[in-house]
């Protein structure tokens, strides 16, 4: 929390011996107070959103023991109360417990809304509309990090299970191509969106966490062999737009990272395309890079982290899914690990 003395001297520092500028401390130092529950890092965020997920759970197993489920009519109700109240609530929330039950009860007022709507005979796409429709609003309304993640969550997650509930496996890769050029657009556009007005600023931290998540779900979908039918005739798609998304991220690195000879981009360019070919049947792994990138651009720690770890765990389900002897699948590790250890040594000597 910042207080009143580290106000001052951050102020002292702004107007360096500037009489005619005026400032209020105290209303400056309020300001941070009451903002500093915002601060909060992201990982307890998340961890505070899976408490909530978890306090659902058990909350809606006692409603159906004490035979809550028998009643239609109270099931939309308590529903869209929870919904409604969690919502009101969370804009006043102060701390990060009372936003950890604002989450527990919205998560339980879609969990009601839905099994009242399925009780009614109601279709299944209906069902996942008003998902979509409840949430977006309530992204629009709230404004606040923790709620505004879980309801984009909730728009995306009720998108997805769309596609999955009416067998519409090709439109993974659209979702996966949707995902990685909103997500790229949120991390380049970051000074456009929080200065065009206090809504949007409000809502960029949760909305491009959010987003990540979002993308990282479908990569799970079209990386983990199984999960859904393949469809290797669309699968480039999505690795295609992926792999112009991260060769554009690069050329923005060139001016971070000082490289100015129109030589060195060309190479640059072209070793990254080159490198990235061999994942156009698996937008999964130039997915994970797409992450790593956009967060060393804007610096942002967590979803660098996110991007690490996806791209582990999908190289190695990659390498586990192919269909060759070990030995096989040995060298073809074996190649890239040189490869990659000459461009460090280059880089380094450089």
């Amino acid at each position: 929390m910042k207080s009143k003395g580290h106000v001052n001297e951050l102020l002292a520092q702004i107007v360096n011996g500037d009489e005619h500028i005026r400032y209020d401390v105290e209303a400056i130092a309020a300001a941070y107070q009451k903002n500093d529950h915002g601060r909060q890092s992201v990982a307890v965020k998340i961890l505070s959103v899976v408490g909530g997920i978890l306090a659902s759970l058990a909350f809606i197993g006692f409603l159906f023991l004490v035979g809550l489920y028998d009643s239609e009519t109270g099931l939309l109700f308590l529903g869209t109360v929870a919904i409604v109240g969690s919502a009101l609530w969370s804009k006043k929330a102060e701390s990060i417990i009372t936003d950890t039950i604002c989450v527990c009860f919205f998560i339980i007022g879609f969990a009601l809304l839905g099994i009242g709507l399925d009780k009614m005979r109601v279709d299944e796409n209906i069902i996942f509309s008003v998902f979509i429709g409840v949430a977006f609003c309530s992204l629009v309304f709230v404004q606040t990090y923790i709620l505004s993640f879980v309801a984009l969550l909730t728009v995306n997650g009720a998108a997805l299970t769309l596609i999955l509930f009416n067998h519409q496996y090709e439109l993974v890769n659209i979702y996966v191509s949707v995902m990685a050029l909103a997500t790229a657009w949120f991390f380049l556009k970051e000074a456009a969106i929080i200065t065009s007005s206090k809504a949007l600023s409000k809502l960029y931290n949760p909305v491009r966490t959010g987003l990540v998540f979002s993308f990282m779900a479908g990569l799970v979908l079209v990386g983990k062999t199984g999960l859904v039918p393949a469809y290797l005739n669309y699968d480039w798609v999505s690795s295609v737009i992926i792999i112009a998304a991260i060769v554009y991220v690069v050329f923005l690195l060139f001016e971070v990272l000082k490289i100015t000879r129109l030589q060195h981009k060309i190479l640059i360019g072209i070793f990254t395309v080159l490198v990235l070919l061999p994942t156009l049947f698996s937008p999964a792994i130039s997915g994970a890079i797409l992450i790593i990138l956009l967060g060393f651009l804007i610096n942002d720690k967590t979803s660098f982290v996110l991007g690490v770890l996806a791209f582990i765990y999908f190289i190695s389900q990659y390498y586990y899914d192919l269909n060759l002897t070990l030995l096989t699948k040995s060298i073809l590790l074996f190649c890239p690990g040189i490869l990659f250890l000459i461009i460090y040594l280059f880089i380094h000597k450089n």
